[in-house]
């Protein structure tokens, strides 16, 4: 697999006693779930770059308040009407 190293410097994040654990967990997924909220990978590939499958990526962002589906007011009346 090949991966991307991205440099940030300390000073821009919160101090090293305030970071959990899985700070960089929580960075793939925050990655993640902007680049799908701005529609620029699927829910998918954001899965796959956070370490989550495709359903639990979409039940996360939904809990983060991202939507997951972006459909017109008139595509949602035609999908629920059916």
């Amino acid at each position: 697999m090949q991966t991307l190293t991205i440099d940030l410097p300390l000073d821009g994040l919160p101090s090293p006693a305030d970071l959990p654990e899985d700070f960089a967990d929580e960075a793939r997924f925050l990655l993640a779930l902007k680049l799908f909220e701005q529609g620029r990978i699927s829910s998918g590939k954001a899965g796959t770059l956070c370490g989550l499958g495709r359903v639990g990526f979409l039940l996360a962002a939904g809990r983060a308040g991202v939507p997951v589906v972006d459909l017109s007011d008139d595509e949602l009346v035609e999908e629920f009407s059916r």
